[in-house]
């Protein structure tokens, strides 16, 4: 992917308001699964679940966590993955929330965080957790340039593989017009037409949402 693909003004307009939207959601709550626009620290876990599935943690890998919040998934990963040699980046456009997240984990060797649109390092691996699910007044146009963008980064800045999540629905109550619910298999026709991927999407886990594990390969292979 060219340098500079996230940028232009179309996407430095986004990411202005999606900036804004979630410091707004840290300033409220602070840093807790609803200061990331998450409902509770329980659905937080089954998406970290999910998506942890596209790594081998038999062996010590790098990771760049794409949209790391505050730096949930280093905890998570910390609680339940103790013994795993992870070389992990929190990669954020928002500076108070990677702010919040080096407070955090201020002695946790291993683990460091950036402001940044993409990733500045190739690693083995890379996440992203909800950061195409709230695309606010942006037009459905822009968006799906911004999602594309987003997947050819994590492509290009992955060596072993990659996971997204989407949402397939809106929450009773939530705002639809102001959340991007595709069908799934969109983007997973892209990874594999597009990017020359493997994929597996993981679906039916009580969740409003897949995830998409995706993994370096011959174009037109789906699954794993």
């Amino acid at each position: 992917m060219r340098a500079g693909a996230l940028h232009g003004p179309a996407f430095d307009a986004l990411c202005v308001d999606v900036e804004a939207y979630y410091a707004g959601k840290l300033a409220r709550y602070g840093a807790t699964p609803l200061g990331v626009d998450w409902s509770c620290e329980a659905t937080q876990h089954l998406r970290f679940v999910k998506l942890l599935a596209v790594c081998d943690f038999a062996s010590a890998f790098s990771l760049n966590d794409l949209g790391c919040g505050y730096g949930a998934l280093a905890g998570f990963l910390a609680a339940h993955h103790p013994a795993a040699a992870v070389d992990y980046l929190g990669i954020d456009l928002s500076r108070a929330m990677v702010h919040r997240a080096r407070r955090r984990y201020r002695r946790r060797p291993g683990v460091r965080f950036v402001v940044a649109r993409g990733c500045p390092r190739v690693a083995d691996y890379a996440l992203a957790s909800g950061i195409m699910n709230v695309k606010l007044t942006q037009p459905l146009a822009v968006w799906e340039a911004y999602v594309r963008a987003i997947l050819a980064e994590m492509h290009r800045a992955s060596r072993l593989g990659f996971s997204v999540n989407f949402l397939t629905r809106p929450a009773r109550g939530a705002p639809a017009d102001q959340l991007y619910c595709p069908d799934p298999s969109m983007w997973e026709r892209f990874c594999v037409d597009e990017l020359g991927c493997r994929v597996r999407v993981l679906r039916d886990y009580g969740l409003r949402e897949c995830t998409l594990l995706v993994w370096p390969g011959e174009a037109g292979a789906r699954g794993r």
